[in-house]
């Protein structure tokens, strides 16, 4: 019998109680999750400070407790990180999953406790295998290796049993033993910081084993399974690997990757399954191979809240809990999780697309986009944008960025987009011109300001240099794990660094 099949009875109880997902009353579990992350906290630090004890019902906890950004936990996160207790969340936290940098920070260092270990990420991790099964009753997954992709951690401060990295990484230091019996490589080259020494043992580690499902960040996986290619000298993972079946993908869209991993994966039995884990918490995964919305996860250690993205930025935006959202609608979302991220605005951007059950897609972050002109574009137009203009000139695209371009010396504004092809188009100025006619079409503010060339001209494309993206992240050290070039900004700094080293 196949071992998938004995294991597969270990998700049979979950599948089902993930059925309550799909109900009416599927909202009623988020008051749920409110009421049990307040009695837990409500001896901390922040618990008395904001009337946990006292606090009943979801009326009450946005009364007391304010909306939060890095910024103002900051001080507390940073106590927690020295050995301190009590403060956000009971007890003390060890674990601190790096992330991107704010305005006056290289680097936000984000808490992981031990119940967020279990009741979020890990948590988020079965069910992606119970909902992947219940799809594919005929999968055979666990009868090979997982490979899954990490990243690395260092020492924090100098408290001791505590560190600092990146989630995956902090993920694969804590997982069962037992779970280590069907994953590569060895957790040792998985936790290694140098990706680019990392990548060469991974492949040569896993290239001879059977590797039945992949897991990790679609830019990072890629390169690893173009070094496994290139040490088997075959141009089809299929004959590497012949029963490899899933992909389990995030971090980025998955979109511009797409075509890529179909070409060097030609097996008619491949999946693929979009999963939305940050360092912040697991908010949702792809539940119907057909849709490419999210579903939202609503029993896990995380309340959630939105605000519509036209208040966003203003000092007292209207905050709706999961019952106030309507569907068609771009929302900013705000979180408090069993690591004491309190009404934490994620800087995530969300638009639900479903109601019953709450389906969603990632539209973008509130800080990564574009809007210098009264465009407002956002990563959802971008995507879309350029997965016209591929199909259209059977080109592909590895990476990109876009940002303003305020006025040249002829007094014109645009947008210049920084791409980095896999497969080029014959013509650069075609394809400019179908990502402009698609964002047109999908963004009534875009369309209006290209109206004539008056506000906003024809944009333009730049064609980046092989592995321009990876060597900028190289220089701010950020290669490999789950670290990933911002896609939109408003501003040119991030583009003009880029621009640079492509000379």
């Amino acid at each position: 019998m196949s071992i998938t099949k004995i294991v597969g009875h270990i998700f049979k109880n979950r599948q089902h109680k993930l059925e309550r997902l799909y109900t009416p009353q599927a909202a009623i579990l988020q008051q749920e999750v409110l009421t049990r992350l307040l009695q837990k906290a409500k001896d901390t630090e922040y618990g008395v400070r904001h009337l946990f004890g006292s606090t009943h019902g979801y009326e009450d906890f946005v009364a007391n407790t304010p909306l939060n950004t890095y910024e103002q936990l900051k001080l507390d996160i940073d106590r927690m990180r020295h050995g301190e207790t009590d403060i956000l969340w009971p007890g003390r936290v060890r674990w601190f999953a790096k992330s991107s940098g704010t305005t006056s920070d290289k680097s936000k260092f984000i808490p992981v406790s031990q119940d967020a270990l279990e009741h979020i990420h890990y948590a988020g991790s079965f069910d992606t295998i119970a909902m992947y099964l219940r799809n594919n009753p005929k999968s055979r997954m666990f009868d090979g290796k997982s490979l899954i992709l990490g990243g690395s951690h260092q020492p924090n401060y100098n408290a001791s049993d505590s560190l600092v990295g990146d989630l995956s990484a902090i993920l694969i230091e804590n997982i069962n033993p037992l779970a280590n019996l069907a994953r590569v490589p060895k957790k040792k080259t998985a936790l290694l910081s140098d990706f680019e020494v990392k990548r060469d043992r991974i492949a040569r580690e896993t290239m001879h084993k059977n590797v039945t499902n992949i897991s990790g960040v679609p830019s990072w996986m890629l390169s690893v399974l173009t070094r496994v290619l290139d040490l088997t000298g075959k141009k089809d993972l299929s004959e590497v690997w012949p029963n490899l079946e899933v992909f389990f993908h995030g971090g980025v869209a998955f979109t511009p990757y797409r075509q890529q991993y179909e070409e060097i994966i030609s097996s008619p039995n491949m999946h693929y399954m979009e999963t939305y884990n940050a360092s912040e918490g697991f908010f949702g995964q792809q539940d119907d191979p057909a849709d490419p919305a999210l579903l939202l996860m609503l029993d896990y250690d995380i309340f959630y809240e939105f605000i519509p993205m036209e208040e966003y930025g203003k000092e007292h935006p209207t905050v709706v809990p999961l019952s106030g959202v309507e569907t068609g609608k771009n929302y900013a979302m705000v979180i408090s999780t069993s690591s004491g991220l309190w009404r934490y605005v994620i800087g995530d951007t969300v638009m639900f697309t479903s109601k019953n059950p709450y389906k969603f897609l990632i539209t973008g972050r509130t800080k990564h986009f574009i809007n210098a002109f009264g465009e407002e574009l956002i990563i959802d137009n971008a995507e879309k944008g350029l997965e016209y203009a591929c199909k259209k000139t059977g080109a592909e695209v590895l990476e990109y960025t876009a940002a303003p371009v305020f006025m040249d010396g002829r007094a014109k504004c645009r947008h210049q987009w920084l791409i980095e092809f896999a497969k080029e188009p014959d013509n650069i100025q075609q394809f400019a011109d179908f990502l402009d006619l698609k964002l047109q079409e999908i963004n009534s503010d875009y369309e209006a300001k290209r109206y004539k060339d008056i506000t906003l001209q024809h944009l333009e494309v730049v064609k980046a240099n092989h592995d321009l993206f990876n060597l900028w992240l190289k220089t701010k050290g950020k290669l490999g794990g789950q670290h990933k070039v911002p896609r939109l900004s408003n501003n040119r700094t991030i583009i003009n660094e880029l621009l640079q080293l492509n000379q």
